[in-house]
């Protein structure tokens, strides 16, 4: 017999791979697509100020529930990418 915390449990949309370029930062995800995301965000000033380097730097947080740059101690969590919500 299934449970209801089974049938309500949804497969999570997860982070794959990271590339930047001089613009945008592209993330691929789980399930085949892939979000562009402009450097000039407010809330991304602080990759669209590093070097080519350090942007290549990335690591996936457990699951690719986010992406993260140790070396500029910065992130971005991919729910809230994919909310009908507004960014801020």
């Amino acid at each position: 017999m299934a449970t209801l915390a089974a049938k309500t449990e949804k497969a999570q949309v997860s982070a794959r791979s990271v590339r930047c370029t001089d613009t945008m930062l592209f993330i691929s995800l789980s399930d085949g697509r892939e979000l562009g995301l402009p450097l000039t965000l407010p809330w991304l000033k602080w990759l669209a100020g590093a070097t080519p380097t350090q942007r290549a730097r990335w690591s996936l947080e457990p699951r690719g529930f986010a992406v993260y740059w140790q070396e500029l101690d910065n992130g971005v969590e991919i729910a809230p990418l994919l909310s009908t919500e507004p960014l801020v």
